[in-house]
C-alpha cells in the first residue's frame, strides 16, 4: 500500500483501502439464494420500492392551483441554476460575505496565514482551522458566537516546504493537530458586515490537544485506560469534528468521525486487535502523527483509538470550560447529534453512524430536562437504541443493551458498531446529518449514497439488502429518509417512516436513479449531506458530491445548498459552491437576518482571487433589504 498516494483520498475511500470487505459473508449466501429471483425482478423491485416509499411524497406533489400557490410563498427566492465555477452565487435580492477563513486571526497579537509559508506552530492555536463543518450559533449576555467544527486538513497547504505536506517533525504534527477540532468565536455586525470580534474572552480553539474529560458509563473501563491515563476518565483531543449539535442548556455537541485515520504503528509487525478491523483501524494513518506522537501509536498505545469516536459536549459560554465526551452516545462515526425533547421532558439524540451500510441510532436520557436544574449528567444516564426500518413503512428502535446483545456496558458504548450487528438492525446508505422539525413532530436523515448497496456487505459482514430506506442497488445519489415517532413522542419506541426525496438525475435516467416525483431538472442533485431546519420548518439541505458534471452526473453542477418544504415536497436550490469544494455547516444570527454557510476544500483560490490559497470559508448571506432569512 505504500506506493499509493492517499494524500488526496477522500475518507470513505481511505477506509475501502484500509478495510476491504469480506470474500465471504452471510451476504454473499443471501445473494446466492436469491440470484434468480433478483436477475429476473431486479429493475422492478428497485422501481417498485422507491414507488411505495415515496407515496406520501407523490401525494403531496399534486396539490391544488391555490395549494401550490401557498408552497411558493414559503420560498422567499428566485432558484438559482447550476453553477461549474469557482465561486458562490445566491439568489437575486441576496449577498454574500467571507466571515471567517482558514488561518484568519482570532487575537490581535497573531498575523494572517502567509500563503508560502502557512501557519506558524507558534499560532497554530490562534486562528481560524481548517476545512470549517458543523457549526452553532449561541447568544451569551448578548454576545453571538458561533462554534464550528474544523473536520480535517489539507497537509500541503499549511505544511507547504514538506513533499506532500507531510509531517518531518513534532512541530509539523502539532501545527497539523491545532489546525483541527473546534473554533469558539464570537462575531459581531458593523459597518463592514459580520467580523470575527478579535480578543473576545470568548474566543478559543480546541484541537487535538485540549484535555478532555470521559464521562458516562464506559468512563474507567478497562477498555479506556492508557499509561498517560490510567484512570480512564481523562484524554487529549477530539478528532475529525463533523456534524454538530445543540442542548437545550446552551451547549455545543461536537461529533468525531473518521477517527481512524489518525492512528497509525511505527511497528509494521504489529497484530491488530480484532475490534479495530470495524472501524478502519490500520498500521498506516493519513498524516504520520504516529512517527512523532507515541500517543498515535497503536503498537504502544493499543487502546488510545478507543478515546475517539465520541460526541463531545462544549460549553461556549466559558472558555476556560474542558470539554466532556459522553460514551453513553456510543462510540460510531458520528456525524451530528440532533437533541429533541421528549413528551415528559426527557433528552432525545438522533445520531447517524457516517460509514457505508452502518446503522442510525437514538439516545433516550432516564431523566428530564428542567430549565435551571443541573444537566452534567444528563447525557450519561440513559439507553441508546439502533433503527430496524420494516419495508412496510413501519419501524422500531432496538435498545443495545446486555440483555439484547450479549455484550457488557462498557463494551456496548466503545464497541457499538458490533452491538448494533448483534441486535439486527438496518444498514443504511452512510447515514449523515439527522434534523429534527421544531413545527412538527418528526425527523429527518440524509443518507448520502451507498455504492456497496446490494452489492457488498458492511465493515462488520452485515448484509447490505435493497430495500425499506434503502431502495436502490448502487446507489450513487442518495436520500433523505423521514420518520414520524408513534404518539408523537421522540421518546416513543415504534415510528412510520417514508421517504422525503430520492436524489437522482431525471436528464440521465428515467428508472428509480431519475430521482423521486419532487426532483426535476431544475433541481437536481446528488449526496445530501449537512441538513438544518430554520424557524419556519424549511428544510435546508446541502451537498456533498460528485461535481463533474458528466455522466450520471451531467447537468448537476458544483455542490449547492437547496431549500425543501416538508408539507409539500417541493425542493429549490438556494445556492451553489465553488469548483471542488462541499456546502457544509450552517447557523443563522440572533435575528434570522443572517444565513451563515460552511465552504469547505475549495480546489481554486476562493475566496481572496488569483495568486492567493484556496482557504476553507464561513460566509454570511444576507437580503439585500436586510429582511429575515430563516
Amino acid at each position: 500500500m505504500s506506493d499509493i498516494d492517499t494524500s488526496k483520498l477522500s475518507w470513505d475511500e481511505w477506509d475501502e483501502l484500509q478495510t476491504p470487505p469480506p470474500a465471504e459473508t452471510e451476504f454473499d449466501r443471501v445473494v446466492e439464494r436469491a440470484i434468480s429471483r433478483r436477475g429476473f425482478l431486479g429493475g422492478v423491485l428497485a422501481m417498485g420500492s422507491a414507488a411505495a416509499a415515496m407515496g406520501t411524497v407523490g401525494n403531496l406533489m399534486s396539490s391544488t392551483s391555490a395549494e401550490a400557490q401557498e408552497a411558493a410563498s414559503r420560498f422567499a427566492f428566485k432558484p438559482v441554476p447550476i453553477a461549474t465555477d469557482h465561486t458562490v452565487h445566491v439568489p437575486e435580492g441576496y449577498h454574500w460575505k467571507p466571515l471567517a477563513k482558514w488561518g484568519q486571526p482570532l487575537f490581535s497579537n497573531v498575523s494572517d496565514v502567509d500563503p508560502a509559508n502557512g501557519v506558524s506552530v507558534e499560532n497554530s492555536d490562534k486562528v481560524f482551522g481548517e476545512n470549517t463543518d458543523g457549526m452553532e450559533l449561541f447568544v451569551v449576555g448578548g454576545h453571538q458566537l458561533i462554534a464550528v467544527n474544523h473536520e480535517y486538513v489539507n497537509p500541503e497547504i499549511n505544511l507547504p516546504h514538506n513533499e506532500k505536506g507531510m509531517p518531518k517533525s513534532a512541530d509539523d504534527v502539532k501545527i497539523l493537530q491545532n489546525m483541527q477540532g473546534v473554533t469558539v468565536m464570537e462575531v459581531a455586525e458593523g459597518d463592514n458586515g459580520w467580523e470575527i470580534v478579535l480578543d473576545s474572552p470568548f474566543n478559543r480553539r480546541i484541537h487535538h490537544n485540549t484535555p478532555m474529560k470521559i464521562s458516562g458509563p464506559a468512563a474507567g473501563s478497562d477498555l479506556l485506560k492508557t499509561e498517560a491515563d490510567p484512570t480512564g476518565t481523562e484524554c487529549l483531543g477530539t478528532f475529525n469534528n463533523c456534524g454538530a449539535g445543540r442542548t437545550p442548556w446552551g451547549t455545543y455537541l461536537t461529533c468525531e468521525e473518521n477517527f481512524n485515520g489518525y492512528f497509525g504503528s511505527t511497528d509494521a509487525d504489529f497484530t491488530l486487535p480484532e475490534d479495530y478491523k470495524r472501524y478502519g483501524i490500520s498500521n498506516e494513518t493519513r498524516y504520520a502523527y504516529e512517527q512523532f506522537d507515541p500517543r498515535f501509536d497503536i503498537s504502544k498505545n493499543p487502546n488510545e483509538p478507543h478515546r475517539a469516536g465520541y460526541v463531545v459536549e462544549i460549553d461556549p459560554s466559558d472558555a476556560s470550560s474542558t470539554p466532556v465526551k459522553r460514551t453513553a452516545l456510543g462510540r460510531i462515526k458520528h456525524e451530528n447529534a440532533a437533541v429533541a425533547l421528549a413528551r415528559d421532558g426527557r433528552v432525545i439524540v438522533y445520531m447517524g453512524d457516517d460509514e457505508r451500510g452502518e446503522y442510525l441510532y437514538k439516545f433516550v436520557s432516564d431523566d428530564v430536562y428542567v430549565a435551571g436544574n443541573d444537566t452534567s449528567t444528563l447525557l450519561d444516564k440513559g439507553t441508546l437504541y439502533v433503527a430496524k426500518f420494516s419495508d412496510d413503512g413501519n419501524g422500531e428502535w432496538l435498545a443495545l443493551t446486555p440483555d439484547t446483545t450479549g455484550m457488557k456496558t462498557d463494551e456496548i458504548l466503545v464497541f457499538t458498531r458490533m452491538a448494533a450487528s448483534k441486535v439486527g438492525a438496518t444498514t443504511m446508505d452512510r447515514p449523515e446529518w439527522v434534523a429534527i422539525n421544531p413545527i412538527a413532530v418528526e425527523a429527518y436523515c440524509a443518507l448520502t449514497n451507498n455504492k456497496n448497496r446490494g452489492v457488498k456487505p458492511n465493515a462488520g459482514g452485515d448484509a447490505t439488502p435493497v430495500g425499506g430506506p434503502n431502495p436502490r442497488e448502487k446507489n450513487e445519489y442518495g436520500q433523505i429518509v423521514r420518520w414520524y415517532p408513534e404518539n408523537d413522542d421522540h421518546a416513543d419506541g415504534k415510528f412510520q417512516w417514508d421517504l422525503f426525496c430520492m436524489a437522482g438525475n431525471p436528464d440521465v435516467h428515467k428508472d428509480a436513479y431519475a430521482g423521486s416525483t419532487n426532483i426535476n431538472s431544475g433541481n437536481m442533485f446528488n449526496s445530501p449531506d449537512g441538513m438544518m431546519f430554520d424557524t419556519t420548518g424549511l428544510l435546508w439541505i446541502q451537498t456533498d458530491g460528485e461535481d463533474s458534471n458528466e455522466d450520471d452526473f451531467a447537468g448537476q453542477g458544483n455542490n449547492q445548498m437547496l431549500a425543501g418544504d416538508p408539507a409539500t415536497g417541493r425542493i429549490e436550490r438556494f445556492l451553489t459552491a465553488p469548483k471542488g469544494s462541499e456546502v457544509t455547516g450552517q447557523t443563522w444570527s440572533a435575528d434570522r437576518r443572517t444565513h451563515f454557510v460552511g465552504i469547505q476544500h475549495p480546489d481554486a483560490p476562493f475566496p481572496d482571487g488569483e495568486g492567493k490559497l484556496p482557504r476553507s470559508t464561513i460566509i454570511a448571506i444576507k437580503r439585500d433589504d436586510n429582511a429575515l432569512v430563516g
